[in-house]
């Protein structure tokens, strides 16, 4: 049986991770690990004050900002390597390198070019995201019917035609799942953003909560951190199988 995207097995283990959680808080065999009903009861107590609604805006503005951000330019430049094979070489070895390189080296770089605001933050989340977006979109790309594009142009399209009615929409189920991971290594960005470069939003609350050994503070915000994110993931999960039809039509 299927509840959502979920089968009962999937949420029987969510509930056996969380009775093991509860047994090892309870135990006392650990300071850092509190028990999840109490994790769960700390959560609803913050979650109305003033200073938590100030760091969720702080954090969710960045982070929306920065997948914006990834999304309006790394589309574009995905569908440009995946039409044109010199972009592509221009390009790809570039994008792979970001990719698996590890970002928050950059962080530094980030700071003395841009500053310590939101701007530098918003500009790391960015990267985080931008590179699996750009890669997902031009295998998208690649594997569209050159029919299309022919029938295009035989029809008069001109370029901006094209990459709004062909392109984006044959590749979409490619782009969305391109945006679905990039949205979980956003989060990462993000918070490695307030963390190192402004201690704002919730990288201010797990500052506080962790330099004050306030373990059920700290594991509150990180569940609501972790929501977030499989919220939006779930979403652009949703909206990937309502558009999944195009990938067999192409």
């Amino acid at each position: 049986m299927k509840i959502g995207t979920y089968t009962l097995p999937n949420m029987s283990s969510l509930l056996l991770w969380g009775l093991l959680w509860e047994i090892i808080g309870r135990s006392g065999m650990t300071f850092f690990v509190p028990p999840l009903s109490e994790v769960v009861v700390t959560l609803f107590s913050v979650i109305g004050t003033p200073a938590f609604l100030k760091a969720l805006s702080e954090t969710a503005y960045a982070f929306f900002a920065g997948v914006f951000f990834a999304i309006a330019i790394g589309v574009p430049i995905g569908v440009m390597m995946g039409k044109s094979r010199l972009v592509d070489e221009l390009l790809l070895p570039w994008v792979n390198m970001f990719l698996s390189a590890p970002l928050t080296a950059l962080v530094p770089v980030l700071m003395v070019l841009f500053g310590f605001g939101m701007k530098s933050i918003i500009i790391t989340t960015t990267l985080f995201a931008i590179w699996i977006i750009i890669l997902n979109t031009r295998a998208g790309v690649k594997q569209i019917n050159r029919s299309l594009i022919e029938m295009a142009r035989s029809f008069g399209a001109t370029a901006r035609d094209a990459f709004f009615k062909i392109y984006i929409w044959a590749a979409l189920p490619e782009i969305l799942n391109g945006i679905r991971i990039g949205v979980i290594r956003a989060v990462k960005g993000v918070i490695i953003g307030q963390l190192l470069i402004s201690i704002v939003g919730f990288g201010a609350l797990f500052e506080l909560y962790s330099s004050n050994f306030l373990m059920a503070h700290f594991w509150a915000v990180l569940i609501v951190l972790f929501a977030m994110a499989f919220a939006v993931s779930e979403l652009l999960a949703y909206l990937e199988r309502r558009v999944s039809y195009y990938a067999s039509t192409r």
